[in-house]
């Protein structure tokens, strides 16, 4: 028996609300389980720009819910308008993610919330300063205080954005529904042909892009360029075997999360399909099951119609992570 089994049983119980039946639990250390009290806190510092330099930007405004969590330009600029170097990825389902950031250089939620704080193309700010600003606001610090046990400070910071983040559910698409119920009316023929033709040795797509996720969170060169100006994994790690390679996205709430891949340089599905249909660019550390598809027209169609299944717009519409 102890304390740290009740707690976990809690927060459990609290999870079994968010997260869909054919989604596993989340394995979150107990120090990071979410609280109510936690979950505000990080939802109000998530919306709130103070947290740059020049009190301009938030979290939110690179990580839109309605779409997804993630922003509709390829590079969402900074504090004083400084240009983003990588596109911003949805963090839907985040708290499952093994390995953050295009590269994998971070192992947690509350390590990455560091980095856009201190970079000086998003917030260029220091999280000590930030936390005695928040200080003298008598709101956050009865809320760290009821959250936390503490006033505000780094801790309290990186916790309580991680622990909203941790709720960022989404599993609720029409893929869902079918997928849970086996109901076709849920998903039309075309995009039923486009789950098998996606699961299908012709195309290989759910080789990388498995699992509930749709995404195996590996890291891949999928031959976007023959030679990459950002390195990719190369810049986590100095191996040349790492070029131009990056970490797999989820390509659930696809349809919404546009612009594509690192640099946001595709603009559509249809960008995206045609990209793999042609095998890409000729680059060293392709991989190697990126190769011409040969695709109908009729099969492009199918693909996308599958993609555009797997949107959840409950979720993109969830009043519980929306700024109050």
């Amino acid at each position: 028996y102890s304390c740290e089994k009740d707690l976990r049983e809690v927060t459990v119980f609290m999870y079994e609300d968010l997260i869909p039946s054919h989604f596993a639990i989340p394995d979150i250390e107990v120090d990071s389980f979410p609280t109510e009290a936690k979950i505000k806190l990080g939802k109000k510092l998530f919306y709130d720009p103070v947290l740059s330099t020049d009190n301009t930007i938030s979290c939110a405004s690179c990580h839109k819910q309605e779409y997804a969590f993630a922003d509709n330009v390829a590079l969402s600029n900074g504090v004083f308008q400084r240009p983003g170097t990588r596109n911003s990825p949805s963090i839907a389902n985040v708290v499952y993610q093994k390995r953050l950031l295009r590269e994998g250089g971070i192992p947690t939620l509350e390590m990455q919330i560091l980095v856009p704080i201190q970079e000086h193309n998003e917030f260029d700010n220091n999280i000590v300063s930030i936390s005695e600003k928040l200080n003298k606001n008598e709101v956050y610090k009865s809320m760290a205080n009821e959250a936390f046990g503490r006033d505000v400070d780094p801790f309290v910071i990186t916790r309580a954005i991680a622990a909203f983040e941790r709720v960022l559910i989404s599993g609720d698409s029409a893929y869902d529904k079918y997928l849970t119920s086996k109901n076709e009316d849920y998903i039309s023929n075309e995009a039923i042909d486009g789950m098998k033709l996606f699961n299908s040795n012709k195309t290989n797509c759910s080789s990388c892009h498995s699992g509930i996720l749709f995404t195996n969170q590996e890291f891949e060169n999928n031959g976007l360029y023959e030679y990459y100006n950002d390195i990719g994994k190369e810049r986590l790690t100095n191996v040349d075997g790492d070029n131009g390679r990056f970490k797999i996205p989820s390509l659930r709430n696809t349809e919404i999360t546009s612009p594509y891949m690192h640099d946001g340089s595709l603009k559509t599905l249809e960008e995206v399909i045609e990209h793999y249909n042609k095998g890409g660019s000729n680059h060293r550390n392709k991989n190697s099951m990126i190769k011409p598809l040969n695709l109908t027209e009729k099969e492009k169609k199918q693909l996308k119609a599958f993609l555009l299944a797997l949107t959840d717009k409950n979720f993109i519409n969830n009043k519980y992570y929306m700024n109050e």
